[in-house]
C-alpha cells in the first residue's frame, strides 16, 4: 500500500509542475490560461511541492501573494499530515 502513495504523490507532483509550466508557455504566447483555481487543485491533492517547484522553476505566479505564500504553506500541512500518519502506514 506504501507504494501505492508514494506513486501517487509522484505523479501528483509531477502534474503540479506540469501545469506550472504549461501554463507559463500558455501566457508567454498569449493563449487561454488555465486558471488559478485549477493551478491549487493538484496542491491541495498532495502536489504542493511540486507546484512550488513549478512556480519557481518557471518564473510563475511568484508575484502573486497567495500562491508564494499559499503554496509553501500548503506542503509544510502536507508534511504536517505525512508525519503523523507515516506510523499509521508503517504499522502492520
Amino acid at each position: 500500500m506504501t507504494t501505492y502513495i508514494l506513486i501517487y504523490f509522484v505523479l501528483i507532483n509531477l502534474t503540479g509542475f506540469a501545469m506550472m509550466g504549461s501554463d507559463k508557455k500558455r501566457a508567454i504566447r498569449k493563449q487561454w490560461r488555465i486558471p488559478e483555481s485549477s493551478l491549487f487543485t493538484p496542491a491541495l491533492l498532495g502536489g504542493a511541492l511540486g507546484c512550488t517547484l513549478g512556480m519557481y522553476f518557471f518564473h510563475h505566479k511568484t508575484r502573486h501573494w497567495y500562491f508564494r505564500i499559499g503554496m509553501p504553506l500548503i506542503f509544510a500541512a502536507q508534511v504536517l499530515i505525512c508525519i503523523f500518519l507515516a506510523p499509521l502506514l508503517t504499522k502492520q
